[in-house]
């Protein structure tokens, strides 16, 4: 499937830049599961083993990583994840992992603009939630329908925000964690405090770091967004390597002392959902106006997060009708290049998880992160598992190493742990009571996807290829 041919508005464009998709990888990931659900990691893991949860999971984003900078260079395709899993594991996987991939954006796209409307509410406590999500759904939607180069240009002008505000958050929290800044609350600089009291690093055990994984692995979710964007870059040979290189180690080194500076300072029974921890600090330290400004920055950052959710539900819907594997409609591109009947079915289905910001915004927000971080993860072990075929069936048919412009090194170990370190922490979901649910709608849909593919589509696929040998005869 390649992205340019000659009749232009039928296939994607490459406009993106190597900054660009840089940036759509890292801003992709900075966004609810650091800024609000990492309160819920911390009051589930504890300090010490929120930091432990985070450093796991930033080691198994690595790892998927590597496996898609492989894929993604030999074969630059939007949609790439459904189209490997297609290729190298099977056709009724590569459809239900598109189909799962893109429910898993749409609902993320859902929790992060409730959870923009729930920040609003520190503002304008009056307004009703659903108000601001309509609002930020009709820009983000008007945004993703002008063009691709729009959507980048934008998504790199947020990530810039974001890191700014990363850097200057642990550089204010750390002053005040070792008493250079006050504490509301301390009569001395908090230090390691927090650490060694109310249980210490692991409050719950490991079994309170287990539980949090699913809801840490969201966190990292839209790292991958470097696999969709290539399709769209124009030199992906070089920009998707620099990309994973450039945004792992900045992803995990950001994640890690901003996770250490929140659990230095406030108390692992304190965190939670409703309201952002990294609010919470700035309140805390007493700068003036801080915690409004950092409050906006927030609010940027969850925006930003999807703006790249719709970017990627409709490129994978695309995808999915180029291969026949979705109606033909969904497949079709505006004079600009932008698969508009996908965005708005996409746009659609997220308005039906904004019904949180109605009933049970706390309860429900929950819910939406650990299915969209599921979806995450499941979409994790298709890489790593079509990593590895394809790295077999390469070397099986003749193909020589030297011939991959990127290759993923120690194989087949790195596949064989990302996949086992997935299939983890999905186990760790089924501990959890909160976010148990996940597991309960996951499975069914799974189930239904393979279902449908049998019964419709790959009946379509046989009949085609049947017809397609008459006209050859």
């Amino acid at each position: 499937m390649t992205e340019q041919r000659t009749h232009g508005v039928s296939e994607l464009q490459r406009t993106m830049k190597s900054r660009h998709v840089y940036m759509i990888s890292l801003g992709g990931v900075i966004g609810t599961g650091l800024f609000i659900s990492s309160g819920y990691t911390i009051s589930q893991a504890g300090p010490g083993g929120s930091i432990l949860a985070y450093l796991v999971g930033g080691l198994i984003m690595y790892l998927v990583m590597m496996c898609l900078g492989e894929l993604s260079v030999a074969m630059p395709e939007s949609g790439s994840f459904q189209t490997y899993a297609t290729k190298y594991i099977g056709p009724a996987t590569g459809f239900t992992v598109g189909w799962l991939y893109w429910f898993g954006w749409v609902i993320t796209l859902g929790s992060e603009v409730t959870a923009s409307g729930l920040i609003m509410k520190r503002w304008f406590p009056d307004v009703p939630t659903w108000i601001w999500c309509t609002l930020f759904v009709i820009v983000l939607f008007l945004l993703n329908a002008l063009s691709t180069r729009a959507y980048a240009e934008t998504e790199y002008w947020f990530a810039s925000i974001k890191l700014f505000t990363i850097i200057a958050f642990i550089g204010l929290g750390g002053a005040a964690m070792f008493g250079f800044i006050p504490m509301k609350g301390y009569s001395s600089a908090p230090m390691f405090s927090n650490f060694t009291g109310e249980g210490g690093l692991f409050p719950n055990g490991l079994g309170g770091v287990l539980m949090s994984m699913v809801t840490v692995n969201f966190a990292f979710q839209g790292s991958e967004l470097v696999g969709i964007a290539a399709g769209e870059s124009k030199d992906p040979e070089t920009s998707v390597p620099r990309a994973i290189r450039n945004t792992v180690w900045r992803i995990i080194l950001f994640f890690l002392l901003s996770i250490f500076v929140v659990s230095g300072l406030i108390s692992w029974k304190q965190a939670g959902v409703i309201e952002s921890p990294f609010v919470m600090v700035f309140d805390n330290i007493g700068v003036p106006y801080s915690a409004d400004i950092m409050n906006f920055v927030i609010l940027t950052a969850l925006l930003s997060v999807a703006n790249s959710g719709l970017y990627a539900s409709s490129r994978m819907l695309w995808a999915l009708s180029r291969n026949k594997m979705a109606p033909a409609a969904l497949g079709k591109l505006t004079a600009r290049g932008v698969p508009l009947n996908a965005l708005i079915i996409s746009v659609g289905i997220a308005c039906l998880s904004l019904l949180s910001s109605v009933y049970a915004a706390d309860t429900v927000y929950l819910w939406l992160v650990s299915l969209a971080g599921l979806t995450a993860i499941m979409a994790w072990m298709a890489i790593a598992a079509s990593q590895y075929m394809f790295r077999k069936k390469f070397l099986k048919q003749g193909g020589h190493l030297a011939d991959l412009k990127y290759r993923t090194p120690l194989y087949p170990f790195i596949p064989i742990a990302a996949f086992i370190l997935c299939t983890v922490a999905c186990i760790g979901l089924a501990f959890d009571p909160n976010q148990r649910l996940a597991l309960y709608c996951a499975v069914p849909f799974v189930t239904i996807c393979y279902v449908i593919y049998h019964m419709k589509y790959k009946k379509k696929k046989q009949t085609s290829r049947v017809v397609s040998n008459r006209c050859e005869i």
